[in-house]
């Protein structure tokens, strides 16, 4: 896997991309000389790991016919700087799967995220060797 990243201005705004056509922006914080011309660094990490379970719990969802009609994921990372550094990784991640949907079995929704966070997701593979990842499912009939 490869990715680039383009210096767009004379700041911290900088453009990325993959193997999809798609551009993600990210930038500095107004702080450092940012513009609020993109996420911040750390929320992308926090966004890739939303977005790959998110994939996996989409994809067994609808191979067991489940009637999603909105679906979201918050997250929270909490984090501590690096005792003589500047870094602050995370610490502490929680994600929030939030289903809305026509006759959702609780069941199928959890044995799903639990298969994305045990099995299936690169991401909290990844990060769950630095960082403890909990998360919580809410679900809403319509």
């Amino acid at each position: 896997m490869k990715v680039e990243l383009v210096r767009v201005n004379d700041a911290f705004h900088f453009e990325g991309s993959g193997s999809s056509e798609i551009k993600v922006h990210t930038d500095g914080s107004p702080d450092i000389g940012g513009s609020n011309l993109g996420v911040r660094p750390m929320e992308l990490l926090l966004m890739g790991l939303a977005s790959c379970s998110a994939i996996d719990v989409v994809l067994i969802l609808k191979k067991q016919r489940q009637d999603i009609t909105d679906f979201r994921v918050l997250v929270d990372g909490d984090r501590e700087q690096e005792e003589g550094t500047q870094r602050k990784p995370f610490t502490k991640i929680h994600l929030i799967f939030k289903f809305a949907g026509n006759q959702l079995d609780e069941s199928k929704i959890n044995r799903a995220i639990a298969l994305s966070m045990e099995k299936y997701c690169s991401a909290t593979a990844q990060l769950e060797a630095l960082a403890t990842i909990t998360y919580s499912v809410e679900i809403a009939t319509v």
